[in-house]
């Protein structure tokens, strides 16, 4: 048993109560008791738990990122100032494609230490062609709650190295997810992940949808309409846009998951709200890659299901939570009015709104008796932050003035991972050391 005190709670609730002068007891790995300060203090003295005293600190729930490519981590700031099909053609494919075990292992685990130290306590991954399982068990090891699978590629013009046959394709994703499918007590679970249209058959497409009828709790994870040349040979291609093929296809649906979403007409922006599909948003790639901005004040009008991600290392280039946040609202003012996308909107879309994407919503994404204990607490003390805390602006001071170095503790499944500024899980210098060591071995083996 454990009993987390800080100054103010933001539960994320149905109301969005924000609590001053509460506690949180957890118990094993769920939030058993929110109650006033005093009393849980007490009762916790009384029964010899644990209490950690936390003045001056926000508790938050763990944010929740719905786009990561962790395979990618090292290969930051080695693709910058390309446009997306020559981002991924030049740099990112053969880098991939010369991964082994140990590069794979490193730079999942230099991604997964960033989003433990940005807050992150969840994710949806996309791996590579290959060593997904090394992905598992690094996210396994590490504590952080994720769906990850293994990047589904039939076709590609643009490095045919990366690529195999679909039945090959499918053969391998399913043993992965019979493999690694909730485990780790339901922590992790598999998204299967045909990586977009232009590289995947509509055989490959079609039958990974069925798929997932028979893995409960999988997810349909892409990529779609981010780029406009893309669009341009998915025209050639198709006959049409992207979400109308996976319309076409049969393959649209609540389980599908789809990164970017920036240039759909209005008759796809009527499928993703007919079908519930979800957008994963990535504010700072999009505008790394010149890819567009994406209109999500229209989207959450339509209801559509919308969350955050930072995408991949190298065409972002960090995996922090607070820049996609502040991001999220600013780059919509121009185009839709100061009052667009306000900070307690893009928190939102940060903790909850990610938990919905993915299904998650009755286990994570808010501060509520029963649900899992992935918490955050924030210290609000820097230079950097607002000298004038309250309740009305305290969506505001973490949206807007906040970064990695606020956050002091990170809690997920009930376990401390990060503690006090101090990894528990993660040898950190080890990682760093490694990870500069088996990027520089990469390199060598890129052709």
């Amino acid at each position: 048993m454990k009993v987390i005190s800080p100054s103010y709670i933001i539960t994320m609730n149905q109301n969005f109560d924000i609590l001053k002068g509460y506690s949180v007891l957890v118990s094993e790995n769920k939030i058993l008791q929110i109650e006033k300060s005093e009393k849980l203090e007490a009762i916790a003295k009384e029964k010899g738990y644990e209490i950690f005293f936390a003045p001056n600190q926000i508790l938050i729930p763990g944010f929740v990122q719905t786009h990561i490519h962790l395979c990618q981590t090292l290969f930051r700031g080695l693709a910058d100032d390309l446009e997306l099909l020559d981002w991924l053609q030049l740099k990112i494919m053969p880098f991939e494609f010369a991964h082994n075990k140990e590069s794979m292992k490193y730079s999942a685990l230099l991604g997964i230490s960033e989003l433990i130290r940005c807050g992150t306590t969840t994710i949806l991954d996309m791996g590579s062609l290959n060593h997904s399982d090394v992905i598992f068990e690094q996210l396994q090891i590490s504590g952080l709650r994720a769906f990850h699978g293994k990047a589904m590629m039939d076709i590609n013009t643009l490095y045919p190295k990366l690529s195999e046959p679909t039945q090959s394709a499918l053969k391998s994703s399913e043993e992965l997810a019979k493999a690694f499918h909730n485990t780790s007590n339901g922590r992790i679970k598999y998204a299967f992940a045909p990586r977009f249209i232009l590289s995947c058959s509509d055989e490959l497409l079609k039958e990974t949808n069925e798929l997932l009828k028979h893995y409960p709790g999988t997810l349909f994870h892409t990529h779609a309409s981010e780029n406009r040349t893309e669009l341009e040979n998915v025209r050639k291609r198709c006959g049409k846009d992207n979400i109308e093929c996976f319309e076409e296809l049969e393959i649209l649906n609540e389980k599908s998951c789809i990164a970017h979403c920036i240039w759909l007409n209005e008759n796809e922006i009527q499928l993703m709200k007919k079908r519930n599909a979800r957008v994963l948003h990535c504010p700072s790639s999009n505008l790394k890659l010149a890819s567009g901005i994406a209109n999500i004040p229209r989207y959450l009008k339509e209801g559509i299901s919308v969350s955050l991600g930072a995408d991949g290392a190298p065409c972002n280039n960090f995996l922090d939570i607070f820049v996609e946040m502040r991001l999220a609202s600013i780059i919509q003012k121009p185009l839709h009015g100061p009052k667009s996308m306000s900070a307690k909107q893009v928190f939102e879309l940060a903790t909850i709104g990610g938990a919905k994407a993915l299904h998650l919503e009755n286990e994570i994404g808010s501060i509520e008796i029963g649900k899992k204990a992935d918490l955050v607490l924030i210290e609000l003390n820097q230079i950097h932050n607002s000298m004038h805390l309250n309740e009305e602006n305290l969506y505001s001071t973490i949206v807007f003035t906040c970064n990695y170095s606020n956050v002091r503790s990170v809690m997920i499944d009930g376990n401390w991972v990060f503690r006090n500024y101090e990894f528990t899980t993660i040898n950190l210098d080890e990682v760093i050391s490694k990870s500069q060591e088996e990027l520089n071995k990469l390199l060598l083996r890129v052709k």
